[in-house]
């Protein structure tokens, strides 16, 4: 059976914002090797859109970009959106019952699926399918934006602390 995993970089104050939060070469290789293991993702619309991003090859690339991207094309993604007509490749489409869906997959699957999005890890939280939480705090105070936790916040659990970086440290949590 499958692990539904929501982990995401965020700031001290609980904000998620790429352009604000820049990944460093040990954080970069941590997320790297992450994305290698991965059975699978489960994407928002909004964090598809943006990780899209690493279907596409660039020249300017360094060689740890076109790993990270090498691992990332090869997992299966499942996009959970209304909106879009279509996704790329590797990628399915999920309009429809993501609560089915997402059991499907943790039935049928085994290793870790990541959950990316805000909006979407609130809808698995609602629908109780989220087995882990990880989060990746960086020092930045914010003040603004999309919070990690969209919604209500669920009963946790603290299972481990992890120095992953330089100045990041990443706090699991299992529902309580």
């Amino acid at each position: 059976m499958a692990k539904l995993v929501f982990g995401m970089n965020q700031s001290l104050d609980g904000y998620v914002d790429h352009l604000e939060m820049q990944t460093g070469p040990t954080l970069f290789r941590h997320w790297t090797e992450h994305v290698r293991d991965l059975t699978g993702s489960v994407y928002g619309r909004g964090m598809y859109e943006l990780m899209r991003y690493w279907d596409e090859e660039h020249p300017e690339w360094s060689a740890e970009q076109h790993e990270f991207a090498a691992a990332w094309r090869r997992q299966p993604k499942w996009v959970v959106s209304r909106s879009l007509k279509s996704v790329g490749p590797n990628a399915t489409l999920v309009r429809d019952d993501i609560g089915a869906v997402i059991r499907d997959l943790k039935a049928r699957l085994a290793g870790e699926i990541a959950v990316s999005g805000p909006v979407l890890a609130r809808s698995l939280i609602d629908l109780d399918l989220i087995d882990e939480y990880r989060l990746y705090f960086h020092p930045v105070v914010l003040g603004r934006g999309k919070p990690f936790f969209v919604g209500p916040r669920p009963p946790l659990r603290l299972v481990s602390t992890d120095h992953v970086s330089e100045d990041v440290i990443r706090l699991t949590y299992v529902p309580a």
